[in-house]
Protein backbone atom coordinates (compact mmCIF):
# COMPACT_ATOMS: atom_id res chain seq x y z
CA UNK A 1 0.00 0.00 0.00
CA UNK A 2 1.21 3.84 -0.87
CA UNK A 3 1.29 6.50 0.87
CA UNK A 4 -0.92 8.09 -1.28
CA UNK A 5 -3.56 4.87 -0.52
CA UNK A 6 -3.08 4.98 3.26
CA UNK A 7 -3.74 8.91 3.10
CA UNK A 8 -6.76 8.46 0.73
CA UNK A 9 -8.23 5.63 3.76
CA UNK A 10 -7.26 8.25 6.28
CA UNK A 11 -9.09 11.13 4.97
CA UNK A 12 -12.16 8.48 4.12
CA UNK A 13 -12.77 7.23 7.95
CA UNK A 14 -11.96 10.68 9.08
CA UNK A 15 -15.08 11.85 6.69
CA UNK A 16 -17.24 9.25 7.72
CA UNK A 17 -17.02 9.78 11.47
CA UNK A 18 -17.32 13.61 10.73
CA UNK A 19 -20.69 12.79 8.76
CA UNK A 20 -21.93 10.54 11.92
CA UNK A 21 -21.19 13.46 14.53
CA UNK A 22 -23.40 15.74 12.31
CA UNK A 23 -25.88 13.23 11.99
CA UNK A 24 -26.04 13.06 15.58
CA UNK A 25 -26.02 16.83 16.17
CA UNK A 26 -28.66 17.78 13.67
CA UNK A 27 -31.14 15.02 14.36
CA UNK A 28 -30.89 16.46 17.97
CA UNK A 29 -29.74 13.04 19.14
CA UNK A 30 -27.10 12.44 21.84
CA UNK A 31 -25.41 9.61 22.52
CA UNK A 32 -26.80 7.62 25.08
CA UNK A 33 -25.88 8.14 28.95
CA UNK A 34 -23.60 5.67 30.19
CA UNK A 35 -24.52 3.24 32.50
CA UNK A 36 -23.05 3.02 36.16
CA UNK A 37 -19.89 1.70 36.28
CA UNK A 38 -20.19 -0.23 39.41
CA UNK A 39 -24.32 -1.27 39.44
CA UNK A 40 -25.66 -2.41 42.86
CA UNK A 41 -26.27 -5.87 43.43
CA UNK A 42 -29.86 -6.43 43.13
CA UNK A 43 -31.69 -7.40 46.61
CA UNK A 44 -34.38 -9.60 47.10
CA UNK A 45 -36.83 -7.01 48.39
CA UNK A 46 -39.69 -5.77 46.43
CA UNK A 47 -40.82 -2.31 46.89
CA UNK A 48 -44.19 -1.79 45.80
CA UNK A 49 -45.03 2.29 44.69
CA UNK A 50 -48.24 3.29 44.54
CA UNK A 51 -49.19 6.20 42.27
CA UNK A 52 -51.76 8.63 40.73
CA UNK A 53 -51.86 8.42 36.88
CA UNK A 54 -50.72 12.45 36.96
CA UNK A 55 -47.95 13.84 35.27
CA UNK A 56 -46.79 14.79 37.87
CA UNK A 57 -46.84 11.88 39.73
CA UNK A 58 -45.96 9.79 37.00
CA UNK A 59 -42.93 11.85 37.12
CA UNK A 60 -41.67 11.65 40.72
CA UNK A 61 -42.92 8.19 41.00
CA UNK A 62 -40.66 7.08 38.02
CA UNK A 63 -37.62 8.94 39.39
CA UNK A 64 -38.05 7.11 43.03
CA UNK A 65 -38.02 4.25 41.52
CA UNK A 66 -35.02 4.67 38.98
CA UNK A 67 -33.41 5.86 42.95
CA UNK A 68 -34.56 2.55 44.33
CA UNK A 69 -33.34 0.33 41.16
CA UNK A 70 -30.17 1.90 40.13
CA UNK A 71 -28.62 3.25 43.05
CA UNK A 72 -29.88 0.93 45.57
CA UNK A 73 -30.72 -2.57 43.35
CA UNK A 74 -34.08 -2.78 44.86
CA UNK A 75 -36.92 -4.20 42.44
CA UNK A 76 -39.60 -2.43 42.21
CA UNK A 77 -43.41 -2.88 41.26
CA UNK A 78 -45.16 0.08 40.14
CA UNK A 79 -48.78 -0.24 41.14
CA UNK A 80 -51.34 2.55 39.04
CA UNK A 81 -54.45 3.41 41.42
CA UNK A 82 -57.13 6.32 41.70
CA UNK A 83 -56.17 8.86 44.52
CA UNK A 84 -58.50 7.53 47.24
CA UNK A 85 -57.32 3.52 46.26
CA UNK A 86 -54.02 4.48 46.24
CA UNK A 87 -54.42 6.01 49.64
CA UNK A 88 -56.31 2.70 50.96
CA UNK A 89 -53.97 0.71 49.95
CA UNK A 90 -50.43 2.24 51.40
CA UNK A 91 -53.25 2.34 54.76
CA UNK A 92 -53.54 -1.86 54.39
CA UNK A 93 -50.67 -2.86 53.64
CA UNK A 94 -50.58 -3.79 49.62
CA UNK A 95 -47.87 -0.82 48.78
CA UNK A 96 -45.02 0.36 50.81
CA UNK A 97 -45.27 3.85 49.44
CA UNK A 98 -46.93 6.87 47.31
CA UNK A 99 -45.53 10.14 46.53
CA UNK A 100 -48.87 11.53 44.99
CA UNK A 101 -50.41 12.66 48.32
CA UNK A 102 -51.17 16.13 47.76
CA UNK A 103 -51.79 17.86 51.29
CA UNK A 104 -53.37 19.30 52.91
CA UNK A 105 -56.63 20.44 50.88
CA UNK A 106 -56.27 18.25 47.78
CA UNK A 107 -56.59 15.02 49.40
CA UNK A 108 -57.92 16.19 52.81
CA UNK A 109 -60.67 13.90 52.53
CA UNK A 110 -58.64 10.68 52.46
CA UNK A 111 -56.50 12.29 54.87
CA UNK A 112 -59.00 12.44 57.49
CA UNK A 113 -60.19 8.71 56.22
CA UNK A 114 -56.93 7.18 56.38
CA UNK A 115 -54.08 9.26 57.80
CA UNK A 116 -54.12 7.46 60.97
CA UNK A 117 -53.15 4.08 59.09
CA UNK A 118 -50.04 5.22 57.09
CA UNK A 119 -46.85 7.10 57.97
CA UNK A 120 -46.68 11.16 56.59
CA UNK A 121 -43.21 11.39 55.68
CA UNK A 122 -43.89 15.20 55.17
CA UNK A 123 -43.68 16.91 51.31
CA UNK A 124 -41.26 16.16 48.97
CA UNK A 125 -41.98 19.37 47.19
CA UNK A 126 -43.67 21.86 47.97
CA UNK A 127 -45.41 25.59 46.53
CA UNK A 128 -47.67 23.14 44.14
CA UNK A 129 -51.05 24.70 43.39
CA UNK A 130 -54.41 23.64 41.86
CA UNK A 131 -57.38 25.69 40.45
CA UNK A 132 -59.47 26.45 37.41
CA UNK A 133 -57.13 27.96 34.09
CA UNK A 134 -57.60 29.62 30.81
CA UNK A 135 -55.25 30.15 28.09
CA UNK A 136 -54.05 34.02 28.41
CA UNK A 137 -52.80 33.45 24.67
CA UNK A 138 -53.31 36.64 22.15
CA UNK A 139 -55.41 36.43 18.72
CA UNK A 140 -52.79 37.19 16.54
CA UNK A 141 -49.35 38.95 17.53
CA UNK A 142 -48.35 38.92 20.86
CA UNK A 143 -47.67 42.61 21.25
CA UNK A 144 -48.91 45.47 19.12
CA UNK A 145 -47.06 48.54 17.31
CA UNK A 146 -46.39 50.31 20.95
CA UNK A 147 -44.90 47.00 21.92
CA UNK A 148 -47.37 46.36 24.57
CA UNK A 149 -48.73 42.98 25.26
CA UNK A 150 -51.94 42.51 22.82
CA UNK A 151 -55.25 41.10 25.34
CA UNK A 152 -56.07 37.65 25.57
CA UNK A 153 -58.76 36.24 23.72
CA UNK A 154 -60.34 35.41 27.01
CA UNK A 155 -60.54 38.35 29.03
CA UNK A 156 -61.74 36.27 31.97
CA UNK A 157 -59.03 36.81 34.94
CA UNK A 158 -61.06 35.60 38.21
CA UNK A 159 -63.97 32.72 39.16
CA UNK A 160 -66.80 34.93 40.09
CA UNK A 161 -66.34 36.17 36.17
CA UNK A 162 -67.29 32.93 34.54
CA UNK A 163 -71.36 33.61 34.86
CA UNK A 164 -71.50 36.38 32.64
CA UNK A 165 -69.63 34.41 29.81
CA UNK A 166 -70.89 30.82 30.35
CA UNK A 167 -72.27 30.75 27.09
CA UNK A 168 -68.71 31.65 25.51
CA UNK A 169 -67.33 28.58 27.43
CA UNK A 170 -69.66 26.13 26.08
CA UNK A 171 -70.92 25.74 29.77
CA UNK A 172 -68.43 23.80 30.38
CA UNK A 173 -65.59 23.28 32.92
CA UNK A 174 -63.20 20.37 31.66
CA UNK A 175 -61.89 18.20 34.37
CA UNK A 176 -60.23 15.16 34.91
CA UNK A 177 -60.73 11.68 36.63
CA UNK A 178 -63.55 12.05 38.73
CA UNK A 179 -62.24 11.30 42.33
CA UNK A 180 -59.37 13.32 42.11
CA UNK A 181 -59.18 15.88 44.93
CA UNK A 182 -59.34 18.88 42.25
CA UNK A 183 -63.22 17.67 41.08
CA UNK A 184 -63.90 17.73 44.84
CA UNK A 185 -62.78 21.55 44.92
CA UNK A 186 -64.44 22.42 41.53
CA UNK A 187 -67.90 20.95 42.53
CA UNK A 188 -67.87 23.23 45.98
CA UNK A 189 -66.32 26.37 43.52
CA UNK A 190 -69.57 25.83 41.48
CA UNK A 191 -71.60 25.95 44.63
CA UNK A 192 -69.99 28.79 46.45
CA UNK A 193 -69.45 31.25 42.84
CA UNK A 194 -73.73 30.23 42.17
CA UNK A 195 -72.07 28.45 39.02
CA UNK A 196 -73.81 25.29 39.02
CA UNK A 197 -76.94 25.94 36.73
CA UNK A 198 -74.40 27.85 34.35
CA UNK A 199 -71.53 24.98 34.23
CA UNK A 200 -71.45 21.08 33.83
CA UNK A 201 -67.95 19.50 35.04
CA UNK A 202 -66.85 16.99 32.14
CA UNK A 203 -65.37 14.19 33.81
CA UNK A 204 -62.44 12.58 32.16
CA UNK A 205 -58.89 12.27 32.40
CA UNK A 206 -55.65 13.76 32.52
CA UNK A 207 -55.03 13.40 29.00
CA UNK A 208 -58.51 14.15 27.46
CA UNK A 209 -58.41 17.55 29.22
CA UNK A 210 -54.77 18.33 28.33
CA UNK A 211 -56.36 17.21 24.70
CA UNK A 212 -58.97 19.55 24.46
CA UNK A 213 -56.45 22.28 25.82
CA UNK A 214 -54.60 22.24 22.85
CA UNK A 215 -57.36 21.82 20.22
CA UNK A 216 -58.76 25.01 22.03
CA UNK A 217 -55.43 26.97 21.93
CA UNK A 218 -55.04 26.12 18.39
CA UNK A 219 -58.71 27.58 17.27
CA UNK A 220 -58.60 30.29 19.20
CA UNK A 221 -61.47 28.75 21.77
CA UNK A 222 -63.03 29.73 25.01
CA UNK A 223 -61.78 26.98 27.02
CA UNK A 224 -61.40 26.55 31.31
CA UNK A 225 -59.74 23.21 32.77
CA UNK A 226 -59.23 21.87 35.93
CA UNK A 227 -55.22 22.24 36.26
CA UNK A 228 -52.05 21.85 38.52
CA UNK A 229 -48.80 22.79 38.87
CA UNK A 230 -46.40 21.28 38.41
CA UNK A 231 -47.07 20.48 35.05
CA UNK A 232 -45.44 20.83 31.48
CA UNK A 233 -49.00 22.30 29.83
CA UNK A 234 -47.14 25.73 31.87
CA UNK A 235 -44.03 25.03 29.97
CA UNK A 236 -46.15 24.33 26.40
CA UNK A 237 -49.14 27.30 26.43
CA UNK A 238 -49.24 30.69 27.92
CA UNK A 239 -51.69 29.92 30.61
CA UNK A 240 -53.41 31.59 33.85
CA UNK A 241 -55.07 30.09 37.26
CA UNK A 242 -58.31 32.20 37.50
CA UNK A 243 -58.06 33.99 40.83
CA UNK A 244 -60.32 32.40 43.68
CA UNK A 245 -61.74 35.36 45.67
CA UNK A 246 -63.76 32.74 48.00
CA UNK A 247 -60.15 30.68 49.06
CA UNK A 248 -62.10 27.23 47.75
CA UNK A 249 -59.06 25.80 46.15
CA UNK A 250 -56.44 26.99 49.23
CA UNK A 251 -53.08 28.43 49.18
CA UNK A 252 -49.99 26.59 47.82
CA UNK A 253 -49.94 22.93 48.91
CA UNK A 254 -47.21 20.40 48.68
CA UNK A 255 -46.81 16.61 47.73
CA UNK A 256 -46.07 14.26 50.57
CA UNK A 257 -44.40 10.64 50.58
CA UNK A 258 -46.61 8.79 52.38
CA UNK A 259 -45.77 4.86 54.04
CA UNK A 260 -47.24 2.18 55.41
CA UNK A 261 -47.08 0.89 58.94
CA UNK A 262 -43.80 -0.85 59.97
CA UNK A 263 -41.98 -0.70 56.67
CA UNK A 264 -39.58 1.59 59.05
CA UNK A 265 -38.62 -1.86 61.47
CA UNK A 266 -38.92 -4.17 57.67
CA UNK A 267 -36.50 -2.27 55.59
CA UNK A 268 -34.82 0.85 57.50
CA UNK A 269 -32.47 1.72 55.17
CA UNK A 270 -35.43 2.92 52.49
CA UNK A 271 -37.34 4.20 55.01
CA UNK A 272 -34.43 6.65 55.69
CA UNK A 273 -34.16 7.32 51.98
CA UNK A 274 -38.18 8.18 51.66
CA UNK A 275 -37.75 10.45 54.49
CA UNK A 276 -34.86 12.42 52.41
CA UNK A 277 -36.22 12.42 49.42
CA UNK A 278 -37.29 15.89 48.47
CA UNK A 279 -36.58 17.71 45.20
CA UNK A 280 -38.49 21.47 44.14
CA UNK A 281 -41.20 22.21 41.56
CA UNK A 282 -38.79 22.94 38.76
CA UNK A 283 -36.88 19.61 38.68
CA UNK A 284 -40.16 17.67 38.71
CA UNK A 285 -41.00 20.21 35.61
CA UNK A 286 -38.23 19.43 34.01
CA UNK A 287 -38.64 14.99 34.26
CA UNK A 288 -42.08 15.71 33.00
CA UNK A 289 -41.13 18.15 30.25
CA UNK A 290 -38.98 15.37 29.13
CA UNK A 291 -41.50 12.65 29.48
CA UNK A 292 -43.69 14.32 27.73
CA UNK A 293 -41.31 14.73 24.61
CA UNK A 294 -40.73 11.23 24.59
CA UNK A 295 -43.93 10.86 23.19
CA UNK A 296 -45.20 7.29 24.02
CA UNK A 297 -41.68 6.21 25.66
CA UNK A 298 -41.75 4.65 29.02
CA UNK A 299 -41.33 7.42 31.55
CA UNK A 300 -38.88 5.41 33.21
CA UNK A 301 -36.31 6.35 30.94
CA UNK A 302 -36.51 10.04 31.32
CA UNK A 303 -36.59 9.42 35.19
CA UNK A 304 -33.36 7.74 34.75
CA UNK A 305 -31.52 10.16 32.61
CA UNK A 306 -32.21 12.88 35.50
CA UNK A 307 -31.45 10.73 38.10
CA UNK A 308 -27.61 10.52 36.56
CA UNK A 309 -27.58 13.94 35.67
CA UNK A 310 -28.04 15.05 39.00
CA UNK A 311 -25.83 12.56 41.41
CA UNK A 312 -25.05 15.01 44.13
CA UNK A 313 -29.15 15.42 44.97
CA UNK A 314 -29.57 11.97 44.53
CA UNK A 315 -26.61 11.53 46.63
CA UNK A 316 -28.01 13.70 49.64
CA UNK A 317 -31.21 11.51 49.61
CA UNK A 318 -28.88 8.32 49.87
CA UNK A 319 -26.98 9.89 52.66
CA UNK A 320 -23.94 10.02 50.90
Amino acid sequence: MTVQDCGRQAVVAFSVAAAVLLALLFSGCAPAEPEDEHPPERRDETVRIAYVPWSSEIASSNVLRAVLRERLGYQVEMIELEPEEMWDAVAAGEADVSVSAWLPLTHAEYYDRYGDEVDDLGPHVEEVRTGLVVPRVSVGRQTGETGRRVRPYIPVTSIDELGAYAERFGNRIIGIDPGAGIMARTREALEVYGLEDQFRLIEGDEERMVEALKDAVRRQEWIVVTAWTPHWIFSRWDLAFLEDPQNVFGDAEAIHTVARRGLADEMPELYEVLKRFTWDVRAMSRVMLWIEQADGVDPYASAQRWVRTNRSVVDQWLGE
